[in-house]
């Protein structure tokens, strides 16, 4: 009972001077909203990464060359070719689902009077059945358009809207120029490119396009990289490990001259950067906290001084010290803590209008409310104690005597 006349007169001092206690809590407040903001941004964000990340499928991976390990340049002998993906495919036949190298050129093209920047993505039939890719019309090309090296395009609607103002643009054709060579494409299905964190941050002005590895000219000469589907039964470190030693001792170079990385590695990667980050920004955010604590601090040393008399009326009716210390300590861990509750809800409020503006969804971590209500408790509490004992130790007589 005594605790809980502790708390109410405790209420009471704070609302005799409620502009005063919100000031004193300003600082409190600050850095609670500075940290909830920054981790639940940073939440926010690492989860829209990786639910991008995830889209591509945690099954997928590059197998490449080593730069670590290359000297000067890279050989041709070093280079990944359609023999060492055939070899790969027999030795790994259940556990490869897709491969194809990786071939990206860039080009141009011009219909009626616009014009338009392509990236070329060169990949192997079925692509669309792993690959983040959803056609809205047409099909991607079939196996026989890679074999026959056939000039076929799969295009973004954004490209087929402002090319030709209308969705649906399956069988047009247009010119492009790929590494010197003039290619018709024809265009056998659009694609829409889903919303994430990605598509809100690329400033880039160019339109992403698939065509058939084999339509891209130099593609037999090999590539820097394979990219490969794998198993998603297996680990995909074991079978990466797998790809990288295989290819390593029949192409018969050093050790560990070819590697892979795959995209549940890039979000372990993402994971503990943004974790860094989170708590290396959070922790110079938290210490606005203690600027809060020494203002609260200060307060309670005016607030003592203010009560001197009460406290020498309280203790000559038979207050002990410890009710004294535990009044004021009490007080000023209440202000602390809504100053905290305060400033849970204004990083939550930043939090959600930044993601808002971001397109992505507002991650809230509950564990880390908790954390930051009891943290600022806990600065109230380490901070009021001076004052405190101040109060409690005063001489019963002296504070009468106190005008």
């Amino acid at each position: 009972m005594l605790f809980i006349e502790n708390i109410k007169l405790a209420l009471s001092a704070i609302k005799a001077n409620k502009m005063r206690a919100f000031l004193t809590m300003l600082g409190v407040i600050i850095g609670v909203s500075s940290v909830i903001a920054i981790t639940s941004i940073g939440a926010s964000a690492r989860g829209a990464i990786n639910d991008q990340l995830s889209s591509t499928g945690l099954n997928y991976m590059y197998v490449m060359i080593n730069w670590s390990m290359v000297e000067d340049y890279v050989e041709l002998s070093d280079l990944l070719t359609i023999e060492d993906m055939e070899a790969l495919e027999r030795r790994f036949s259940e556990d490869i689902l897709y491969i194809a190298p990786y071939v990206y050129n860039s080009s141009e093209t011009q219909v009626g009077r616009q014009t338009a920047d392509l990236s070329i993505l060169g990949v192997a039939a079925g692509y669309d059945r792993f690959a983040n890719v959803n056609l809205i019309h047409g099909q991607m090309f079939d196996q026989r358009d890679v074999d026959g090296s056939r000039d076929k395009i799969v295009i973004d609607v954004e490209m087929a809207r402002h090319l030709y103002n209308r969705d649906d643009v399956v069988g047009e054709q247009f010119s492009m120029e790929l590494l010197g060579e003039e290619k018709l494409m024809t265009i056998s299905g659009v694609y829409e490119l889903e919303e994430s964190i990605f598509t809100t941050l690329d400033t880039s002005t160019s339109y992403r396009c698939y065509v058939p590895y084999t339509a891209v000219p130099g593609w037999d000469t090999g590539s820097n990289y394979l990219e490969i589907y794998a198993n998603p039964e297996k680990s995909v470190a074991e079978q990466g490990e797998a790809f990288a030693a295989y290819l390593t001792r029949v192409k018969d170079k050093e050790e560990g001259f070819y590697t892979y990385d795959s995209a549940e590695g890039q979000i372990s990667m993402v994971n503990e950067v943004m974790s860094i980050l989170s708590l290396a920004i959070g922790a110079i955010a938290a210490i606005s906290l203690l600027v809060g604590g020494i203002g609260i601090m200060n307060i309670m040393l005016v607030s003592v001084t203010e009560r001197t008399r009460e406290i020498g009326i309280r203790k000559s009716l038979g207050a002990r010290t410890g009710d004294i210390l535990t009044q004021f300590l009490i007080e000023a861990v209440l202000l602390s803590a809504i100053g905290g509750i305060i400033g849970v809800g204004g990083g939550l409020g930043l939090a959600a209008l930044g993601m808002a503006i971001a397109g992505v969804n507002l991650v809230v971590q509950p564990a880390m409310i908790v954390v930051a209500v009891i943290f600022s408790a806990g600065v109230g509490l380490f901070f009021g104690l001076f004052p405190a004992r101040k109060a409690a130790r005063m001489d019963p007589i002296e504070a009468l005597r106190y005008e």
